[in-house]
């Protein structure tokens, strides 16, 4: 049973996404509040497994509840629900350990099935926000991005892998796909991130997202 908590600062989205969620057998709506510091405290009065947070709400906004929660608790998905307005501000929460972001308008069999990708340690990205942030880069950001890429002096298979973290492979399926051992695969990741250093997979994706290698 997933044990999942629900973050809007409206009413109706609230609930609205309780009655969908729940038609599921395998979701259990175990909360729901107003903003990120009220998730922040019913994620320490009982066990939750995800979170979707919405970004801006009043008093604690969804950037600052993703960091309270992962701090405290890093085992918890948390997925972003979002608006092609928010688009600044997802970056941000992925930084503080967000596992990925969906429009609010997604259905919910897409809703849920993020949420079950984001629990599996995978990130979720709605290709058409990823679209958006993609073209937000200047081109200054584009040429800093390249002298950032020349400066870590990045192997082709350190970009293959790369682009395959950002694909949402795991370790295991990334091994099929290159023929690897897992283990060998896993110690790639890690000294990859201790190259760049970046602190997890999230950070790697964004970093992916920012330099184009996404692609």
């Amino acid at each position: 049973m997933i044990r999942l908590l629900i973050v809007d600062d409206e009413k109706l989205i609230r609930t609205g996404l309780q009655i969908m969620l729940e038609t599921f057998a395998d979701v259990q709506v175990v909360g729901l509040a107003e903003n990120g510091r009220q998730a922040y405290e019913q994620c320490c009065q009982q066990p939750v497994d995800a979170v979707l947070m919405d970004i801006r709400m009043p008093e604690t906004d969804g950037i600052e509840g993703t960091r309270l929660i992962k701090e405290q608790f890093p085992r918890i998905a948390i997925l972003i629900l979002t608006t092609f307005q928010d688009s600044d501000y997802i970056t941000q929460a992925m930084q503080c350990g967000a596992s990925g972001y969906l429009l609010k308008d997604s259905s919910h069999e897409a809703i849920y099935d993020g949420i079950k990708v984001a629990l599996s340690g995978k990130i979720v990205m709605d290709s058409t926000v990823s679209e958006q942030l993609l073209g937000q880069l200047s081109t200054s950001q584009q040429d800093f991005s390249k002298e950032r890429l020349q400066q870590h002096a990045l192997t082709d298979k350190e970009l293959q892998l790369i682009q395959l973290i950002s694909s949402g492979l795991n370790n295991k399926e990334i091994a099929q796909t290159l023929f690897l051992s897992e283990g060998t695969v896993k110690n790639n990741v890690s000294q990859l991130l201790f190259k760049l250093d970046l602190r997890d997979r999230t950070q790697l994706v964004i970093f992916a997202y920012e330099n184009g290698l996404n692609k």
